[in-house]
């Protein structure tokens, strides 16, 4: 048991931003379980950060922050990516937020919370991860903008073998559809061994209505969709895990990539951007730990702790003269000047 103790001290912090819903006509935070146990399968330690009002102002109250993941929730508030840029009608919008009830409904407290936390990561290059809304957070922090509707802004425009279901209410976990893997990215790495010969195509799950419009300068994208929205993208210059460098977004949720009543995935690399996430926390923990151990005491040489003693006992001196209130000695005059040198 002491072992235990020990370790969860010392495994790295991950915060993740609750989602809030109403249950029993009172609000409750959640996280989905699949998040959670990955962290804490690779080694850290899922600490929920919950959207309650003023958190945003409270975020120093979590440190240390090893690494940040952001997902799920509602669509990010659209003043703050230029919404004026859609052209959609106030009649267009009515019907969106018809369709799309439950995601619609703007969060300001968890959109200032969670751009709060992913600035902070890119300030102090914090691993970050976002899967879903997270990937849109991430984008949205660094100046990209999104389709308030991929249906009504971009679906519509393509040709029928073109278009893509982004979300299926009636099929939630067992829709997919194609993405095209980015060669020589990280999720090319991961999932290279499932590719076919000749192919970069594979099958993914999709719940969004909302998606990457214009990404922001500092991002590659990692995976396309056949309508051309972007399924992946990353920082390639704060990628590497082993350095404790990760800035990532998943537009699907690899995990919940898992085959109809089973908890296999449906691909060998889906936990990977977990597990090389939790590896970049991990790492830049100890980088952090390193950075702020305690300086070791500073050695003198012999010289140097002479003259620190002379000085230590001039002010030694002048302390007793001063409590005693007695007339100072001639012959201690020379035993002080020491320590007047040095004020």
């Amino acid at each position: 048991m002491a072992f235990n103790n020990d370790l969860s001290v010392i495994l790295p912090r991950v915060l993740i931003v609750s989602r809030r819903s109403v249950r029993k006509n009172k609000f409750v935070d959640f996280v989905g379980e699949y998040h959670l146990d990955l962290i804490v399968t690779y080694g850290a330690v899922p600490v929920i950060v919950p959207r309650v009002n003023g958190v945003h102002m409270l975020l120093d109250s979590f440190e240390p922050i090893h690494g940040v993941l952001l997902c799920e929730g509602e669509d990010i508030d659209p003043s703050l990516y230029e919404p004026e840029t859609s052209g959609l009608s106030p009649e267009e919008i009515e019907e969106i937020r018809r369709l799309h009830a439950s995601d619609t409904a703007v969060d300001k407290e968890k959109d200032s919370i969670e751009l709060r936390l992913a600035k902070l990561c890119l300030e102090r290059n914090i691993p970050y991860m976002g899967i879903c809304r997270g990937s849109q957070v991430l984008n949205v922090a660094c100046g990209g903008t999104l389709y308030q509707d991929i249906g009504k802004e971009l679906t519509r425009k393509l040709p029928e073998d073109q278009r893509v279901v982004h979300m299926d209410y009636d099929n939630y976990d067992g829709h997919r559809h194609f993405v095209k893997v980015v060669e020589n990215t990280p999720l090319h790495c991961w999932f290279k061994d499932s590719l076919e010969v000749g192919k970069m195509d594979i099958l993914v799950n999709s719940y969004h209505h909302q998606g990457v419009k214009r990404l922001a300068q500092r991002f590659v994208p990692m995976a396309f969709a056949p309508d051309g929205l972007i399924e992946g993208f990353y920082d390639p210059d704060a990628y590497n895990p082993e350095e404790g460098k990760f800035i990532m977004g998943l537009q699907f949720h690899p995990e919940r990539m898992r085959r109809p009543d089973s908890e296999e995935f449906d691909y060998p690399g889906c936990p990977s951007a977990y597990q090389e996430f939790v590896k970049a926390v991990r790492a830049y923990q100890k980088k952090l730990n390193s950075s702020t151990a305690l300086p070791k005491p500073l050695k003198l040489n012999k010289e140097m702790e002479n003259k620190r003693k002379i000085i230590v006992r001039s002010f030694s001196l002048a302390k007793n003269l001063y409590t005693a209130g007695i007339e100072m000695n001639p012959t201690k005059q020379s035993e002080l000047e020491a320590g007047a040198e040095f004020l």
